[in-house]
């Protein structure tokens, strides 16, 4: 069956795109097409212009940022604590940025990276290094807009000892939309890292296709 909005739509994921700041006109035909867009999850809030929109599929042309080395890590070829360190990866992401969005970006380097990584407790002598926990940012959004350059950001970590805990891998759109996905072996966390990473862009809520639960 025809789609007899598909036009039209189409030509409204067209103006939003060539708008500088996502806007479209307030008339009726326009905001029930957008409706059915977000309906559709094709297009989300525009993260850098309040009030404007932003299409998955101009987002589908960014890149995603995490650990450089994480194939490496994947492969078995370092340890996890030679993995990329997370202010390195945000600040590839805050230098893909426009200028006019790098210093907004700035502002959300502490909630994104700057939680501390607790310490397991050393056994007897033996040197026990951190837990890993490596950051990733990827385009798309969420119940709130994301980041700056419509960016989600999560992280996998380990959570618990090291005999009864569990890998967990987390997204987040820019305020409290999250999605959480739990397992208790890092090859797997890795693996669905992956999945994340070769779905994006996304809305949070599509997640939970891959096993993810919204919070």
């Amino acid at each position: 069956m025809i789609d007899p909005h598909a036009e039209f739509d189409h030509a409204v994921l067209d103006k939003i795109e060539l708008s500088p700041i996502g806007a479209l006109p307030t008339t009726p035909a326009y905001q029930d097409a957008l409706k059915r867009l977000y309906a559709a999850q094709q297009v989300y809030p525009n993260a850098d212009h309040k009030g404007g929109h932003v299409t998955a599929r101009s987002l589908a042309s960014l890149p995603c940022f995490y650990a450089h080395n994480l194939d490496d890590l994947i492969a078995g070829a370092i340890s996890d604590d030679a993995i990329e360190p997370n202010a390195s990866i945000y600040e590839r992401y805050v230098q893909s940025l426009g200028i006019d969005h790098r210093a907004r970006a700035e502002g959300f380097r502490q909630t994104v990276i700057g939680k501390a990584v607790h310490h397991r407790a050393k056994a007897g002598h033996a040197i026990v290094h951190d837990p890993l926990h490596t950051l990733f940012l990827v385009p798309g959004s969420g119940p709130h807009p994301g980041l700056p350059g419509n960016y989600l950001h999560g992280s996998v970590f380990h959570v618990g000892d090291e005999v009864t805990g569990h890998w967990v891998v987390h997204v987040h759109d820019r305020e409290d939309g999250a999605c959480i996905f739990h397992t208790p072996k890092l090859p797997d966390a890795l693996a669905k890292l992956q999945e994340v990473i070769a779905s994006a862009p996304f809305h949070l809520n599509e997640l939970e296709a891959l096993g993810f639960k919204l919070t």
